[in-house]
């Protein structure tokens, strides 16, 4: 086995501290989400696979937090993006871009009658809370409790252990319920009655819906007065070209893309129901709301870019491809666990084109010193898998090479268990993300 060195990584680790807040410029990047001395800082990508500082080549599974469906640098995406580039990226009136973008999502997204460009995920689901308020007149957020990140504004960080800076009157703004419960959303209602603005939920994250659940929570929204905001920010563009919401045929009132729309590129979406969305707009008489008017919303680079990438899943059975390369990796990954004996003590779970591993310690109990020994084993040989999210650039060859090397990892892990994980373990476990202090 040829293991990677991280000398140079290590060498201007340091540098990113000095200026950059947490060292990434997103918190899930941060270094202490890697193994102690073994967090690589990536120079370029081409497919599934990212090169590092020092030279290190690995086959990569984060891409770009979900958001990176079809490969880095997919030669599509930059050929759009090379041809626009001439033609300038920014003006003072709309490009027609913006509106051949508009026609060719709403063609995909046909639940929704319009759409509104922003660059973050973020500012969609913020924009969507807003409109919801105004729509409405009330002023509180339901939101579902399994599901780990809707903002990275004060209503939804507030329910987070990263809260400080937010005043106590916006926590009581939010309040939560569980998924696949709809008795927890009804005893919401009950207590807060004519009170809840939305409920903002992601349409499926870990497990499926059951028992016809999101239909009945757009029932049980409409007998209250409430607006039901599906966040698809990592569902849209993954689970069917139309978003969650048209595999499952339930039509939210808002609902917001990003990630996967753009390929990388920053770009999202907020889109919904013509009479909610014209408050943003011009030609109504209610109380006019201040709606994703950003200078950067519908910048051509990556108009040209969604542009580019929703074509590709229009002309190719993309989606099929994440579940069918997905579904390898997971039956792969299970055999796997089987032949180690790991049954309880390392799971894979999520819908094939977005899983997920669980680490748990001898006690079948949740651990991050041993997430960290299964992150070290793989980076050492080759792989970088914080979760095990595939793209359309992910082939047959790549899923088997990934469990050449996840084999070898869980080889050692099995050795962890039985003799304990400090022999094993190099340097300080990794920590959650949300978290009260550092």
């Amino acid at each position: 086995m040829t293991q990677r060195r991280f000398e140079k990584s290590q060498e201007i680790g340091p540098r990113f501290h000095e200026l950059i807040p947490g060292g990434a410029h997103t918190y899930a990047r941060g270094d202490d989400q890697f193994p102690q001395g073994m967090a690589p800082y990536v120079t370029r990508g081409e497919g599934c696979r990212v090169w590092d500082v020092d030279d290190n080549e690995f086959i990569e599974y984060s891409m770009g937090l979900r958001s990176v469906t079809l490969g880095h640098a997919y030669p599509d995406v930059i050929r759009a993006i090379a041809e626009q580039l001439p033609l300038g990226c920014n003006f003072g009136r709309p490009n027609t871009l913006e509106l051949e973008c508009a026609e060719r999502f709403l063609s995909m997204v046909s639940t929704a009658d319009m759409v509104k460009f922003a660059r973050n995920g973020s500012d969609t689901t913020t924009a969507a809370v807003k409109l919801a308020r105004a729509y409405t007149g009330r002023e509180m957020v339901a939101l579902c409790q399994q599901h780990p990140f809707f903002s990275v504004d004060d209503w939804f960080i507030s329910t987070t252990q990263t809260d400080a800076g937010i005043p106590q009157a916006t926590k009581n703004l939010t309040v939560s319920f569980s998924y696949n419960d709809l008795a927890s959303l009804e005893a919401l209602f009950a207590r807060h009655s004519q009170a809840i603005a939305c409920v903002v939920m992601e349409p499926e994250r870990l497990e499926q819906p059951q028992n016809n659940f999101l239909a009945e929570v757009k029932a049980l929204c409409e007998r209250h007065g409430t607006l039901l905001v599906f966040d698809e920010i990592v569902t849209g563009f993954r689970w069917h070209n139309g978003g969650a919401q048209a595999m499952y045929g339930v039509t939210p009132h808002l609902s917001c893309f990003g990630k996967a729309i753009a390929n990388g590129f920053a770009f999202s979406a907020l889109a919904g129901a013509r009479d909610i969305m014209e408050l943003g707009g011009l030609h109504h008489e209610r109380d006019r709301v201040f709606l994703l008017s950003t200078t950067y919303g519908a910048e051509t680079v990556g108009l040209a870019a969604a542009m580019a990438t929703m074509a590709v899943y229009q002309r190719e059975d993309v989606i099929g491809h994440l579940s069918a390369v997905g579904r390898r990796l997971r039956r792969g990954v299970e055999g796997l666990i089987n032949d180690h004996r790991l049954p309880g003590h390392f799971t894979v779970f999520g819908r094939d084109c977005c899983l997920f591993f669980g680490t748990n310690d001898e006690d079948k109990n949740p651990s991050q010193p041993f997430r960290t020994l299964f992150l070290q084993e793989c980076l050492r040989r080759g792989l970088m898998a914080p979760s095990f999210i595939v793209s359309y650039a992910h082939q047959p060859d790549d899923i088997d090479k990934t469990l050449e090397i996840v084999d070898q990892a869980l080889a050692v892990y099995a050795q962890a268990l039985d003799s304990g994980i400090d022999g094993y373990l190099e340097g300080r476990p990794v920590k959650p993300v949300n978290r009260a202090r550092n």
